[in-house]
């Protein structure tokens, strides 16, 4: 009989898993101060990028065409939007395969763990997304109705469908495509902030400052979103050398 071993330590790999073992899902990944969030935002900007693969390189591509390649805020929620999608098309498989292997609980708990890392990285990704929202509705409105609406929804149900197929097909290349674009993401977010020296003295303001946590600047805030995107981007580093389901 396939018993189960209760344990708090979690049984998916990377500081993701980590993070999350006795957290709720809210806020940032790890919190840090302003300071340390500095040093961290250095780093990013003296490490090299990812090699992208083709499909993160039509990705980056297509945004550029579509928004320009100016860091803005709008580009950034179109960014965040497209980040989730990832992490819900690797939850959506992983709970059918926990349907089928509910009668052996061993490897069924294996299996919503890493569920549960890719729910947690979700909600991450989806509060970047309301600040980043809740942030434009204070100015007003510079995108109309086809780049603000349907070309995200459309880059974020090709990405969707393009993680789960590669998923399917072999996990490591769904895990490596999230990996460059965190990354890009990662260096994205710290040189938004060195080219936004006002950043420094915005205070942040916001409808989900209780959820995600309080921040006495955008650049504080940014650099966090940033240093969130690079826990993400090796959490699916960790993943790439693993097989589907453990």
């Amino acid at each position: 009989m396939d018993t189960m071993t209760p344990t708090n330590e979690p049984l998916v790999p990377g500081p993701v898993a980590a993070a999350i073992a006795h957290r709720p899902p809210f806020g940032a990944m790890v919190r840090m101060s302003a300071d340390d969030l500095r040093v961290e935002q250095a780093r990013t900007l003296s490490s090299p990028r990812r090699k992208a693969s083709l499909g993160a390189k039509l990705l980056f591509a297509t945004m550029d065409l579509a928004y320009g390649k100016a860091r803005t805020l709008e580009k950034f929620r179109v960014l965040e939007l497209v980040a989730r999608v990832p992490y819900q098309a690797w939850e959506n498989v992983g709970y059918v395969a926990v349907t089928h292997t509910a009668q052996r609980p061993r490897f069924a708990r294996r299996i919503f763990e890493q569920v549960r890392v890719n729910r947690w990285e979700q909600d991450n990704e989806q509060w970047h997304l309301l600040v980043l929202e809740d942030l434009l509705a204070r100015e007003p409105r510079r995108l109309g109705r086809i780049r603000r609406t349907i070309i995200p929804q459309l880059l974020a149900l090709t990405y969707f469908h393009l993680s789960w197929v590669l998923y399917a097909v072999r996990p490591a290349w769904s895990y490596r495509l999230n990996a460059d674009f965190e990354d890009h993401a990662e260096h994205e977010y710290a040189l938004l902030v060195n080219e936004n020296p006002a950043f420094e003295t915005t205070p942040f303001e916001s409808e989900f400052e209780a959820d995600f946590g309080h921040y006495d600047s955008l650049a504080e805030l940014f650099r966090q979103i940033g240093l969130d995107e690079r826990m993400h981007k090796e959490q699916s580093e960790a993943m790439m050398a693993m097989p589907r389901f453990r």
